[in-house]
């Protein structure tokens, strides 16, 4: 292959003119395969197979491919026809066999494979894919072996005008202006039309107005709305909406069309001037009073306004400014208003639009002014005290019902309604003052107490016939003092005298507060009181300094002293206290420095205070050693045996250690476990004395058998003695087993039901019914039956 693709190469390069010659020759064996633009036909360029062991020939191949059509929205009944593939290798003996492949080849198009024949089996539509595309081949009927080589080629849906214009955008809001010129652009419209626009006119469309006229208009082409009437009055009409079709075919009859709407409003302009109106408002002392906008028929911006107050009467009594949301102009109070003063106030108010249209000047001036009167109206005010706060002085020592002072209120109406006085107890928790309803006069309800309580701060409530309305005054009532408290010392005072000190040592100087406050101050006068005046240890001069009349202090003689002081004040009349000053003897340094205080018999054992600590740690220490040893002993007193309440046979007691069965006479004695009746030794321990009392006193000869004994006693008997044994063997079980011991009675019908009889009595007992009591008795079963009893341990 490679050999002849060098050939062709060569040979297209040296003989150019002969090739094409070559190509124009007829060959028998040559094919063509191509299309033929008029009827559609593939033709196959001549070819003949090569000889691979002849001489090389050279074939020139044409592909003239063109496209099929096919029209869409196709409503026939048959396949629509679309074209045909012929090769000039097919001779017509049925040896070629043609394939399609590619876009739709197997859910839309369908090819005769004898002819080459297409066909559309569907519907298209040229808006959802506007063509197709294919691959040919023509293959050996028998081998599938391509005789052609696979081509492409395109199939095209030819359009239809079966889609009408759309308007995308709408339906359209719009605005312009009013007052707008003529022919001044609202809005453009746009529809589109799905048809192919290269095919004829299926997507060539025109707009035309079909509701709005004659206030707006359309242009065709390019559908754009204009105004078609000048000084369109938004006040006169705000909004149109218009209907607008667009339709394709050029506007020709036959054409589909398609509809929108546009709804246009005129937008305000600032084209009319507020008008004149007056107000007359009333007003019972509001702080802000609502005044009605100016009337002005344009909106948003262009009806904003700025009031003024150009004159009046009552000047600085109000102003006025602009409410943003409403436009309307609001009065603000900026005095109060009295009725009885002043009942009625005139204003004039100019209004004036914010944004001015310079356009629209000549409409005249874009302000106007009003008179507003405002009337005062007269309330039932609450009544008004002559002086907001009263102030008074009381005595400390005022007896209960002494008249203090006089509030006075009026009412500010004109109808001068009696007044009624009272107090407020919130300012007056503990009821000390009192007040006269109808006069004003407060009085003392209680005695009063200055140091307690200085000044008292009241609120006198004023009501007229209307309890709703009521004044409030204030009465600062000022308790003065007087001398009822005595003086008493300033602190607790703590002094300290060293065994050391000499004669004439100060030793201490007090000084003393009275809680009464006097004009000239205070001057306190000390002296020591009667009793010990004229003692011989101390002096107390009128300085407040305490002196020692003596040395030599000791505490083993006497380790405190108390020193009564006389405090007399200088009030009117002079009141006393007698305080005790304590007087610590100590033992000082050199520097009168206390190193030790108080009874020498304190220190006297020498002991310190580690000493005390490690002689307390011992007493504890041997009190937890008596409790643990007076335990122990507690414990091992307690029972080996349970309650008689309590059900021994509930109590599972397990030995892991085994023993060495019957023949191990050592590990346990089997013989304390037999029956009663058949011992007669009653087992004393050989080894030890026992002291343990019974119940029973019985002499070893004249002990009555343990058949002749009741049974109940022969069982106490029975555990006293097996008690004595574990209380003196050495080797017994420790204190927290159990020993059980299984006994029958005597009187039983039974007698004994341990297997450990079987051992040293005859039993003629038949147990060969065990054999029928089931799995769980199987063991028993082979155990006891068909054998005697002296072969149970064998």
């Amino acid at each position: 292959c490679l050999f002849i693709l060098k050939f062709y190469i060569f040979f297209f390069c040296i003989c150019g003119a002969l090739a094409l010659l070559a190509l124009l020759c007829p060959l028998r064996e040559r094919g063509c395969w191509g299309l033929n633009p008029s009827s559609g036909d593939v033709e196959k360029s001549p070819h003949s197979d090569p000889d691979p062991w002849g001489a090389l020939h050279r074939h020139k191949r044409s592909w003239v491919w063109n496209q099929f059509f096919v029209l869409e929205e196709f409503t026939g009944n048959e396949p629509l026809y679309v074209g045909k593939l012929h090769s000039d290798v097919d001779k017509g003996d049925g040896k070629v066999k043609y394939v399609l492949s590619g876009e739709g080849s197997t859910s839309i198009f369908t090819i005769d494979e004898n002819t080459g024949d297409i066909h559309a089996t569907k519907r298209l539509d040229r808006e959802a894919q506007a063509y197709y595309t294919l691959q040919a081949q023509a293959v050996d009927r028998v081998t599938n072996i391509p005789v052609e080589p696979r081509s492409e080629f395109v199939v095209k849906v030819q359009d239809i005008n079966d889609n009408e214009p759309k308007f995308l955008d709408g339906p359209y809001l719009a605005g312009v202006p009013e007052m707008s010129p003529l022919g001044t652009m609202v809005v453009q419209v746009a529809a589109t039309d799905a048809d192919d626009p290269t095919y004829g006119n299926s997507a060539r469309v025109v707009y035309s107005i079909i509701h709005g006229q004659p206030y707006f208009s359309v242009e065709p082409k390019t559908g754009v709305i204009r105004t078609a009437l000048p000084n369109m009055d938004r006040e006169t009409r705000d909004q149109y909406v218009l209907v607008i079709q667009a339709k394709d075919m050029v506007g020709q009859m036959g054409g589909l069309s398609g509809t929108t709407s546009v709804t246009v409003t005129l937008t305000d302009v600032n084209d009319n001037p507020p008008r004149k109106y007056t107000h007359q408002i009333s007003t019972s002392k509001r702080p802000l009073i609502p005044l009605s906008k100016a009337a002005d028929e344009d909106i948003g911006s262009n009806a904003e306004m700025d009031y003024r107050i150009m004159d009046g009467d009552g000047p600085g009594m109000f102003n006025i400014t602009t409410d943003e949301n409403t436009q309307d102009g609001v009065i603000i109070l900026l005095k109060p208003l009295d009725f009885e003063t002043k009942s009625s106030f005139f204003l004039r108010i100019e209004a004036t639009n914010r944004n001015i249209d310079s356009n629209f000047l000549s409409a005249g001036p874009f302000s106007d002014t009003t008179s507003v009167r405002v009337t005062v109206d007269d309330v039932n005010e609450p009544p008004v005290f002559s002086t907001p706060l009263g102030k008074m002085v009381v005595s400390e020592d005022a007896r209960v019902g002494t008249s203090i002072g006089r509030v006075s209120a009026h009412d500010p109406d004109t109808s001068n309604n009696a007044i009624r006085y009272s107090i407020d107890r919130n300012t007056d928790l503990e009821r000390f003052f009192n007040v006269d309803a109808l006069s004003g006069v407060i009085s003392t309800a209680k005695p009063l107490d200055r140091e307690a309580n200085l000044i008292h701060n009241l609120t006198v409530f004023a009501i007229d016939k209307d309890p709703t309305q009521i004044g409030k005054g204030i009465a600062l009532i000022t308790v003065q003092d007087i001398n009822d408290n005595a003086p008493v010392f300033a602190i607790d005072y703590e002094t300290i005298l060293c065994e050391n000190a000499m004669p004439g040592q100060v030793i201490q100087t007090v000084s003393a507060v009275d809680k009464d406050e006097l004009l000239s101050g205070h001057r306190f006068y000390f002296a020591l009181a009667a009793p010990v005046a004229g003692n011989l240890n101390f002096t107390l001069h009128n300085t407040a300094s305490v002196l020692t009349k003596r040395g030599g202090f000791r505490r083993r003689e006497q380790p405190v002293y108390r020193l009564p002081v006389l405090i007399v004040d200088s009030g009117s009349p002079a009141l006393s206290s007698t305080n005790t000053l304590f007087v610590r003897v100590c033992d000082c340094d050199s520097d009168s420095v206390a190193l030790s205080c108080g009874a020498v018999a304190y220190t006297a054992t020498g002991l310190s205070t580690g000493a005390l600590v490690a002689i307390l740690g011992c007493i504890i220490t041997l009190l937890v050693m008596v409790l643990l040893i007076v335990t122990m002993r507690r414990r091992r007193k307690e029972p080996l045996i349970l309650e008689e309440e309590r059900d021994i046979r509930e109590n599972i007691v397990r030995y892991d250690d085994e023993g060495g069965g019957e023949e191990d006479t050592e590990a346990f004695d089997m013989v304390t476990l037999r029956n009663l009746n058949v011992i007669r030794d009653p087992g004393v321990r050989r080894d030890v004395t026992p002291d343990t009392p019974t119940f029973f006193h019985y002499s070893s000869s004249a002990r009555p058998a343990y058949k002749s004994l009741p049974d109940n006693v022969v069982f106490r008997e029975f555990i006293w003695e097996r008690l004595k044994d574990a209380d003196v063997d050495p080797s017994a079980p420790p204190y927290d087993s159990l020993q059980t011991y299984a006994f029958e009675g005597s009187g039983s019908v039974a007698e004994s039901l341990s297997s450990l009889e079987s051992l040293s009595t005859d039993s003629d007992q038949n147990y060969d019914y065990l054999s029928n009591w089931g799995p769980r008795f199987k063991k028993l079963a082979d155990m006891y039956g068909n054998s005697d009893g002296a072969t149970v341990f064998s």
